[in-house]
């Protein structure tokens, strides 16, 4: 055996059995999609075996790109899971044979609840076929087992067809980058458009803030107790009047300066880089990699309200 040839076979028929789904594409597609896309309930994906995995697969596609789903399990279905099924929803079921006991089972009971059954299948004469409202009859393949037996081919077709549908629903929605980051909060792509500066910049008691009449002591005092490397220097109002970093503070100190008598305003930096508390996290960081500044004042209508580190964004999982 041609351990590598007989790899490419495999990829060979499956991507053969993709491109004969995807040229058998009819309006039988879209009308399936119209009732997704109109559908007041849910989408519930159906599978057993296999087919299973793929329509737990597809139903976690659709929920992370706008609708509503879920996968049952036929099994399960026939215990007690058929109750959660309701006649506003649409019941897709994906079996190339159509006759898979299990999904046969609960057809009935499905068409009594009242549900809207779509099927995805091979056999345009199947059971299945014959108790659904709307049929995706898929070509003939050949699965890429040796056997011709395993679901192979038969199940990379459904996946894609149900990405398909998964994926034009969210364009007709208008879905939304920012609807993406609701439903992914955990992951590093949902934190740069969820997570906003006021979500992790140091803020209230946290902050390192200093009145502009005041010496350098103070200053001393400030960065040695809130350790954010940069103390925001406002007026009686709190506007934002400068900055003065540990690094300026250092430089001074180098220098032997009386820090009783120096006052904060003759060597604070007048015109910081600050950034707005409503804006995402993601800019933030950009910022300071582009400016090579480690932290930044955050400010809302001139008033200092807070500092964001560069560590503490990173910290949370973004990194740009």
């Amino acid at each position: 055996m041609d351990k590598l040839l007989e790899g490419k076979r495999v990829f060979d028929l499956e991507i053969e059995a993709l491109q004969k789904t995807r040229d058998s594409l009819d309006f039988t597609f879209v009308d399936i999609l119209d009732l997704i896309t109109c559908c007041s309930g849910k989408v519930i994906m159906i599978g057993m075996g296999k087919p299973g995995h793929i329509a737990a697969k597809v139903a976690a596609t659709f929920a992370s790109l706008g609708t509503p789903a879920f996968h049952l399990n036929p099994a399960e279905a026939m215990h007690g899971d058929l109750g959660m099924i309701s006649a506003n929803d649409v019941v897709m079921v994906i079996s190339y044979s159509g006759e898979s006991d299990e999904i046969i089972s609960i057809l009935p009971n499905i068409k009594l609840i009242g549900a809207c059954i779509v099927a995805v299948t091979g056999n345009a004469n199947s059971t299945l076929a014959k108790y659904a409202d709307v049929v995706q009859v898929l070509p003939s393949f050949t699965e890429a087992c040796y056997l011709g037996l395993a679901p192979s081919s038969s199940t990379t077709a459904a996946l894609c067809y149900g990405d398909a549908l998964a994926i034009v629903a969210s364009g007709i929605y208008g879905f939304k980058d920012v609807d993406f980051g609701k439903f992914h909060p955990a992951g590093a792509l949902g934190k740069k458009i969820i997570l906003r500066v006021d979500d992790i910049m140091a803020k209230g008691s946290e902050n390192a803030v200093i009145e502009n009449d005041v010496n350098l002591k103070e200053v001393i005092i400030e960065l040695s107790k809130k350790g954010l490397g940069i103390v925001s220097v406002v007026n009686k109002q709190g506007l934002l009047e400068g900055v003065i970093t540990d690094g300026d503070l250092r430089r001074q100190l180098e220098k032997g300066v009386d820090v009783y008598k120096l006052q904060v305003q003759d060597i604070m930096s007048r015109k910081p880089i600050t950034i707005e508390t409503d804006r995402l996290a993601i800019e933030a960081l950009n910022l300071m990699k582009e400016k090579n500044i480690s932290c930044i004042p955050v400010i809302k209508n001139g008033v200092a309200i807070g500092t964001v580190r560069m560590q503490s964004i990173i910290s949370v999982g973004i990194v740009g």
